[in-house]
């Protein structure tokens, strides 16, 4: 990590950084409660949660290579500079452990509780297998060339890819039914809130070093703030305004979280 200019903004950075986790973390729990409450998954995709899984388990590698690894860092600073700031921290690896454990808790989930007729996509099953796939031979090429920093990379490309194709069959699925229910609004409100802290931690770091290469030095979390912070409104827009929870509903629990 790089020396910061300013003390009030390295404490407002933290604050940022660790609202987005608090809120990125707990963004988890509605919708394992509601599956819980209703024991059934029916109106959450399962393709969703797949990707998702994929997703949060190349970003981690990401964070924690990135934030751990002295060889890496190195390669870092060399590539974009040796004052530069390492655009990973403690929370950004707490965060991502944290999104593993409770994704692959919810894909328990999806084995245990009521489906009906749900089921998992050829098209997804396809996509994480070509993705894991790919990935190993990455790892087989960058363990050959010591491509340390590229490799995480790819990892990071991976995450970036998965967050910008995860979210669509979830909302094709509540287009199609016309509906929200069994897809919990408070995930995606607390989603929301981590995304915008997230923008703003990345914002004051810049401020502070006077350089915008945080956010082009790290790509990933930049295009993970934005994309979903747009499907974010996205869901919002069909709970709130298109598809409302139905009145006899309200009163029942399932969309309490």
């Amino acid at each position: 990590m790089g020396k910061w200019n300013s003390v009030q903004l390295k404490v407002l950075s933290q604050v940022f950084g660790w609202v987005a986790f608090v809120s990125w973390s707990i963004s988890f729990y509605p919708q394992v409660i509601m599956n819980f409450k209703r024991k059934s998954v029916v109106g959450l995709n399962f393709d969703f949660v797949v990707l998702n899984l994929t997703k949060h388990s190349s970003y981690l590698i990401y964070n924690a290579v990135l934030y751990f690894s002295t060889t890496v860092q190195s390669q870092y600073r060399l590539k974009y500079g040796a004052k530069e700031m390492i655009p990973v921290e403690a929370n950004d690896v707490a965060f991502s452990t944290h999104a593993v454990a409770l994704t692959g808790f919810t894909l328990f989930q999806i084995f245990i509780y009521e489906r009906k007729h749900q089921k998992f996509s050829k098209i997804s099953l396809s996509i994480v297998s070509i993705i894991w796939l790919s990935a190993a031979i990455c790892v087989i090429i960058a363990t050959r060339a010591r491509a340390w920093l590229w490799l995480i990379s790819v990892f990071n490309t991976i995450q970036v890819i998965m967050t910008v194709i995860k979210y669509i069959p979830q909302a094709y699925m509540n287009f199609r039914r016309k509906s929200t229910d069994g897809f919990s609004i408070g995930n995606i409100l607390l989603d929301l809130l981590g995304g915008l802290m997230n923008y703003g931690q990345m914002t004051v770091q810049s401020i502070d070093q006077k350089s915008w290469i945080n956010f082009y030095g790290n790509i990933g979390k930049t295009l993970l703030s934005l994309v979903s912070v747009m499907f974010d409104i996205v869901f919002i827009i069909q709970h709130y305004v298109l598809y409302p929870p139905k009145k006899e509903l309200v009163g029942s629990g399932d969309e309490a979280v």
